[in-house]
Formats: structure tokens, sequence, C-alpha cells
């Protein structure tokens, strides 16, 4: 089965083509009206004054090539189907389009198809009038001993190069001259761990699955031809660590250099950055000027790899890089320099409070804490019903850490508003996931309240409120707020009713057994038969706490 999103094989190309030239932000391709077979693509504002510039191929290497026609780039490019070069009439058609007087220059990537197709219908154009040549990009330098090298990635620095020069009103002869030094000054390496799927194609036979798990395959081609070597690993520093060795053996000593990162396809822009780190950090560093991407300029479809491009800064080739076009798969260069760091302070909010003793408050806290303590297996089994079964372990934790905290006298009992604030930082720290910091803001949030004039029953309202805002869980929602909030409120009702608090705990606890959906947590993604008849752990760990209340404590009033 094809691993490709399309609509019809056979119009793919041409859906390709049209939904670039609609979102081209330029506004300034057009298709050329010729022949359905024949695919080219052409900027509609040219008016033949200058050296028009050509190319193409196979498609699957998107943006290239119409991405890159536009002002101070290619004048148009010639489509073929994927990984297949155009025919002989579509180049000789987007020849005569576009070409006037000045000429025109064809840029082919060096694979025999392309070389045959293009340098025919060149002769066929001068036979009929126009003044026409032809370079062919060779950057690949996998194969050091091939004298065909491929035309890879770099090509898109040709394209920029050239297009400056016709830009600037030069002769086609300059333009020519032009072009082959960008081609002697550009080397490419690619690298990837897994080949590309072909549209249409059945993934379960295609030779994609060459390369063996946990290596990644040096110097294969954009069409998925096979590399030189593998090495055994997917580390990021010593992958780029071989491109960059087989890079700089074709550099002088002193070379400054652009470097071109590209993506081959399937390469998340997490990874891209990875790699870009490492090209800046590498043994490259020096040489360094500019950085192009990272990103798909020149790509396979969705191989899962990348390529690296130089090309010398010589004379005339930095000011044409750094030109300004009106390309939409152009990125423009960004000058290497020192990772820019902004000093700043460290902020903690460590709360730094005075100890205190209050005994009734230290009762309490040992209530509530021995009692989540105890609970801690039968809350578990009960999450593991209806969650992932930590429940009581969670709440575990942070009963312990407040227990010692308390039991070793640190904590300032006889001042509510640093009492939950302390509460608060301890249980974010000590809880761990949603639930510690759940239960940091309701505490936090409740100590602010206090410490503006808030009676107890007011601010843990008004913690509760923070909890579910930031939370995003409320009544009914089948949380530990169905047993707390009733209970809250029948303390805000009437103070000091704990009795009518361990009540309307109870009673919201055991509502939430018949809660047939949860709404929050991971209740959330259970259905209704697997939640009915048991109750929320969180709101069970409500009505016991309230419950051991009732019983072993008197009220504290603020």
């Amino acid at each position: 089965m094809s691993n490709f999103f399309m609509n019809d094989r056979s119009t793919l190309i041409d859906d390709v083509i049209e939904g670039a030239i609609l979102t081209s932000p330029f506004k300034n391709l057009s298709k050329l009206a010729v022949d359905s077979a024949i695919r080219v693509v052409v900027r509609n504002d040219w008016d033949k004054s200058q050296v028009a510039l050509i190319s193409g191929g196979g498609s699957g290497h998107e943006p290239a090539h119409v991405g890159f026609i536009g002002k101070g780039m290619l004048t148009a490019a010639v489509c073929g189907d994927v990984f297949a070069s155009p025919s002989v009439d579509a180049v000789l058609n987007a020849i005569v389009a576009v070409t006037g007087e000045a000429g025109c220059l064809l840029i082919v990537k060096n694979y025999t198809g392309d070389r045959l197709n293009f340098g025919l219908a060149a002769e066929k154009a001068k036979n009929l009038g126009y003044k026409v040549d032809l370079v062919m990009v060779s950057d690949d330098i996998a194969l050091p001993d091939n004298k065909q090298p491929r035309g890879i990635a770099g090509t898109a620095l040709v394209h920029k190069v050239a297009g400056y020069a016709a830009e600037q009103g030069k002769s086609l002869e300059e333009v020519v001259q032009i072009a082959q030094k960008a081609i002697d000054a550009t080397a490419s390496i690619g690298v990837a761990m897994h080949g590309c799927n072909l549209p249409g194609g059945d993934d379960d036979e295609a030779d994609n699955d060459r390369i063996a798990a946990g290596h990644v395959e040096l110097g294969l081609g954009i069409h998925g031809e096979p590399g030189i070597s593998t090495l055994k690993t997917h580390n990021s520093q010593k992958i780029v660590k071989a491109l960059v060795e087989a890079l700089q053996k074709r550099l002088k000593s002193k070379a400054k250099v652009a470097v071109l990162i590209n993506n081959l396809g399937g390469v998340s822009p997490l990874e891209m950055n990875q790699i870009t780190k490492e090209v800046v950090h590498s043994e490259l560093a020096g040489a360094i000027r500019y950085l192009i991407g990272p990103a798909a300029l020149v790509s396979a479809l969705d191989m899962k790899g990348f390529s690296l491009s130089t090309i010398v800064l010589e004379k005339g080739i930095e000011e044409a890089l750094l030109a300004d076009v009106e390309a939409a798969g152009w990125h423009p260069l960004v000058k290497l320099e020192k990772l820019p760091v902004q000093k700043a302070k460290k902020i903690s909010q460590k709360v730094k409070v005075k100890a205190s003793r209050n005994e009734a408050v230290s009762q309490i806290i040992n209530t509530i804490a021995e009692t989540l303590v105890s609970l801690e297996s039968e809350l578990n089994k009960l999450d593991a019903k209806v969650g992932d079964g930590d429940t009581g372990s969670t709440f575990a934790s942070g009963a312990k850490d407040l227990l010692v905290q308390n039991q070793d006298k640190k904590l300032p009992q006889d001042d509510l508003s640093a009492l939950f604030a302390v509460v608060g930082d301890r249980l974010a720290t000590v809880m761990g996931g949603s639930s510690g910091v759940l239960m940091s803001i309701f505490f936090t949030a409740a100590g602010q309240k206090v410490s503006e004039g808030g009676n107890l029953a007011q601010s843990l309202l008004f913690g509760l409120d923070r909890m579910k805002h930031y939370g995003g869980a409320d009544l009914g929602d089948r949380t530990l707020i169905d047993a707390l909030q009733p209970a809250l409120e029948a303390l805000d009702k009437k103070a000091d009713d704990f009795k009518g608090a361990a009540k309307a705990a109870a009673k919201g606890a055991k509502d939430t057994a018949g809660m047939k959906k949860a709404n929050a947590g991971r209740s959330s993604y259970l259905n209704s038969d697997s939640l009915k008849g048991v109750k929320d752990p969180g709101a069970v760990a409500v009505e016991k706490v309230f419950a051991a209340l009732l019983e072993h404590n008197p009220p504290v009033k603020k």
C-alpha cells in the first residue's frame, strides 16, 4: 500500500504544480499552456531582455525547481515525472517561451537523462536560431573517483549565483562563466537512515529498507541510489563529523564558505536544528561565514536524511548569494556569529518563612498527612480501575514530606498564609506530575487570599477556583473537586461546620461512582462501563480526610 497522500497518480505532478503556483507569495508564476504532456512553469513578469535561466528535471525534489523561479533566480523550470527527466519537447518549448536576444542558459543536474534531454533540446533550439548554452552541476563528492559526479543540493546555489549575474544584465557568455565558477566552488555530500516512499508504489516491496536499523548510509543519491559506505550510528555529532571530513578535503586552508544544511524531506525541524548545531561546532566552524537553512531546498520526497553543501566565497559569489530574490523556495543567508546569550539573574520562589507553633494546627496537619499515608494502598487499587494506579502513592508522597516537616517543627503553624505558601511549595517539589502542581496552585492561591484578609473557607475556595481555572476540571467532571468543593462550601456557609463538610464530601465522592463520563485526568480516556460504580480516588481521598478531621480535630479559626 502506498504511503503517500495524493488523489490521482496520473495527475499528481500537474496538481503539485498548481499548488506551488497558487501559493507563491510573489504571484510571479504561470503554467505554460502548450500541451497537457508538457509541464513548464515560467515567470509571468519576464520581458526577455536578460539572459533566461532554465532548470528542471524529475519531480520529487521540491521546492526544486519551481520554488526557485523568480526575480534573481530562474526564469523557468521544466518538470518531469517523479525522478524522471522531462521530455526534449518540454525543454524545447520552455526555451522558446522565455528566450530573447540575450540568450538562454540551461542549468542541469549531472544525470544521464537530464544531460541528454536538455542537451538535445539545446541543439534543436540553436537550429531554430536561439542562443543557448548549458552547464552541468556536479557537486556530489561522495564518489571521489567518479568521472560524472551527480548534481544534488548544490544546484540551488548555482541557480542563485547565475540568477544574480543574469539579473545584472550580463551577457550569456558571462553568465555561463559565473555559473561554472559557482559549480567549481560547490561541494555536497548526503546521508540518510531510510530511503524514500514513491507515490503509487507498493512500499512493502520498495527497496527503502536497504539500510539496516541503527545505521546510516553516506553518499546516497537524491533518488535513493546506494551510497559509498555505512555508519553504525544515529548519533548526529558523529554523522556530521564524517560529512565534514569529506567536505574539508575539498577546501583550501583559509577558504571561507557558506554552508547549505539541506533536509532531504523526512527529517523533523527538531533534528535539523540539532544537525545545525553540530555543523557550527564541527571542524568546519572556522571556515563558515554564512548558513543557509536548515531547510529543504533539494529534497528526495520523504527521505529520512540530510545533506551538507559548501560553496567557497570567491570574488562575486558572496555578493550574489546575499542578493534579494523573489523565489519562494530560497532561504536567505544568515551570517554565522557567536551564540547570543543574555545574562539574567536566576529567580527562585522557594518560600522562606519562620517556623512557629500552634498545637491545634499541628494536630490537623498530622491528621491529614497520616490519613493520606494510610490510604496509599487503597487509593492505588481504586485508581488502577479507572486510571494508572498511582493516586495513593502520589498523595502519600506529599503527605509523608509534610509529616516530617511538621514533626521537625519546621512549619509556620501559627501563620496560615505562610503555612499554605510553604505547603504549596513543598507539594510542587515532592508530589510530581500534574497532581503536585494542582495542589500547589490550590494552597499557594489560598495562602495569598489569607494574606489579603480572607477567612479559612473563603481562602480555600479561592485556591480551588484557581486550581479549576488552570487545571480545566469542574464540578461533575469526576475528580476530587466533586468532593472538595461541596465540603468547602459547607464550611463557608457555616463556619466550623466540619460535620456538614464531611457529609458533603462523602456525598460528593459517592456521586462520582454514578458519573458515566470523566472529563479530566486519565479516567477521561475510559468508557462509561469502566467507570460504572467506581468512586474517583481523588474524591475518596477528600472524603476520608474530612471524616478524619471531624473525628480527631477541633476547628481552627482565622
